[in-house]
């Protein structure tokens, strides 16, 4: 007698194009030894949960793919305005490591900026 192994979900694939730097600055975390994304969406997501994103920077026309993990959540209606959406830690892989790289390249000076952002 067999028995079917339970099924996971499978990770929702979200894909982000960010255009402009200001967007980017707004969006990355750097506070995630890997680095990570937020991400604006209206869709429901638990903390741990799996998501795989494809990453469009600016003038760049290649995607990266990213399986990430749900960081934290920001709920609809949250406070100070804020947009409703999660934010994506990256994985600790080679792969992460050149794209963190890539995008604090890419905001240079703007990483220390002051600027509110998405992000905490």
């Amino acid at each position: 007698m067999s028995t079917a192994a339970p099924s996971t979900p499978r990770p929702s694939v979200i894909q982000l194009a960010i255009k402009e730097k200001a967007a980017l600055y707004a969006a990355y975390i750097p506070l995630f030894a890997d680095g990570g994304v937020f991400i604006p969406t209206t869709r429901e997501y638990k903390i741990g949960d799996d998501i795989y994103v494809l990453l469009s920077l600016p003038d760049d026309p290649q995607r990266y793919p990213v399986a990430g993990k749900v960081a934290w959540v920001t709920p609809a209606r949250a406070a100070a305005n804020r947009t409703q959406g999660v934010g994506v830690r990256f994985p600790a892989d080679e792969k992460s490591r050149l794209l963190k790289i890539k995008i604090e390249e890419i905001l240079g000076a703007h990483l220390a900026s002051e600027r509110p952002t998405q992000t905490i």
